[in-house]
């Protein structure tokens, strides 16, 4: 399933988008993930031992997979709330306003803008 194409063409709006694909992607990785489990879950049930099964999995494994996905699902996130943040303080949105908003600390807002202007990660 793809996103629908939105009418701007501004940071925010394609951080979005990135976001939306990464969470359609996830979806479909994780699904495989909790396929490959329940196999695991029915040979253990017939009996084969953990090392057995442990050592005969092909890669990546199921928690490699949730791993991957987690990691990627968090800097898709990161990216559309920095930006976000940004199209708002764009729109004069305050930083205080922002960060009640977001749930967070306007210091924590400071520091996503920081961010967004200098391309640096914030802590």
């Amino acid at each position: 399933m793809s996103a629908p194409q939105p009418a701007g063409d501004d940071a925010a709006t394609r951080a979005l988008v990135e976001l939306i694909d990464r969470i359609d992607r996830s979806v479909e990785e994780l699904q495989r993930a909790r396929t490959r489990a329940g196999r695991l879950l029915e040979e253990r049930a017939a009996g084969r031992p953990w090392l057995e099964l442990v050592t005969t999995a092909s890669r990546p494994l199921v928690v490699e997979s949730i791993s991957t996905v987690l990691s990627a699902l968090a800097t898709a996130g990161h990216t559309w709330r920095r930006e976000e943040a940004a199209a708002l303080q764009r729109e004069n949105v305050s930083i205080n306003r922002i960060a009640a908003l977001f749930g967070v600390t306007r210091q924590r807002i400071s520091a996503l803008l920081k961010e967004t202007r200098t391309g640096t990660p914030a802590p």
